[in-house]
């Protein structure tokens, strides 16, 4: 989440009394995250998150996004869900762009990473997959191995001002990862991007999943394989195998992991280190000005692609 599109108070009032939510009492900007403008807004009706979407989001991939979290919402996966306005529509504009109001979630998410929310994470990744296997819609990953060299050619020429040599090894990891990539593992909806930021814990358990916009229909195995880079290295860069082992557990407890797909895992890890390696580069390059965001260090998804690059198989995570 971040902040890059200020609204006016009259802009506000306007667009609020398009729903039959109450009436504006307070918003404020949210300042984690990169990709969409987000608000806290209070209403004398309670609490509830209004986005505008920007930078990367396309808006025909919206309505996927709205559409997808009402269905996981509808099959148990706590979620948010966005509010119809009285017209019934989900999706309108605010200050020129496309936006949208969904519900609050109680719940904070963890700062610092213990075993326990691994377990949840994993369990609850699985839940997802399977709720999304009755989902109707498709959206390609834009951000898969396809995209990737594209990326790169946007960061380029200045990647060596972050690290001397980077340009050089990003380079020739596409060269691997692209010509090894696997094609033919058990796909779904994937979240894609299931940070720790992006889940809610409350009294020990998980309390919701947010943030899907970029969600997608991709490898499921792929979506796990973010997930040990998100939620299983320490902030010394050290891989946590016991976090990892308990989080490919209790995923397979609730859908088994396939042979295919565990055998890919080292390949799925390293990609996705590799992508997250170049967008968080990406936006380091551009940061925009005047806005309410904080880039993130891309040089931390170095350290966990050159984990990755060593490994030789998924026993490396934990597993028999």
């Amino acid at each position: 989440m971040a902040v890059y599109t200020d609204i006016s108070d009259e802009e506000l009032e306007a667009f609020v009394a398009e729903y039959d939510i109450g009436t504006v009492v307070s918003c404020k900007g949210i300042a984690e995250g990169v990709e969409n403008s987000n608000y806290l807004l209070h209403t004398d009706r309670g609490p509830y998150i209004l986005t505008l979407y920007e930078r990367r989001v396309e808006p025909e991939d919206l309505p996927f996004f709205l559409r997808l979290m009402e269905h996981l919402a509808e099959n148990g996966i706590a979620c948010p869900t966005p509010i119809h306005g009285r017209d019934g529509k989900v999706l309108r504009e605010l200050c020129g762009r496309p936006a949208a109001i969904v519900t609050f979630l109680q719940g904070l998410w963890p700062r610092r990473i213990m075993p326990e929310h691994c377990t949840e994470v994993g369990a609850a990744l699985a839940r997802m997959h399977i709720a999304g296997e009755s989902f109707p819609m498709r959206r390609p990953n834009n951000l898969s191995v396809a995209g990737w060299r594209k990326l790169y050619e946007h960061c380029a020429d200045h990647a060596d001002d972050v690290r001397v040599g980077l340009a050089r090894e990003i380079a020739g990891e596409l060269d691997v990862v692209e010509s090894a990539w696997p094609t033919d593992l058990p796909k779904g909806v994937i979240h894609a991007d299931l940070f720790p930021d992006n889940v809610f814990f409350k009294g020990g358990s998980l309390s919701g999943i947010i943030d899907f916009y970029f969600a997608c229909t991709d490898f499921l195995a792929y979506d796990i394989a973010i997930c040990l880079n998100a939620w299983c290295f320490e902030r010394d860069n050290s891989f946590n195998v016991t976090k990892a082992r308990l989080l490919l557990a209790s995923y397979s407890r609730v859908r088994p992991i396939d042979d295919a797909e565990l055998d890919a895992l080292p390949l799925l890890a390293r990609g996705s280190a590799l992508r997250f390696l170049l967008t968080r580069l990406y936006d380091w390059l551009n940061q925009p000005e005047g806005a309410l965001v904080t880039p993130k260090n891309p040089i931390e998804y170095l350290h966990r692609l050159r984990f990755h690059r060593q490994v030789g198989s998924p026993a490396a995570y934990g597993l028999d």
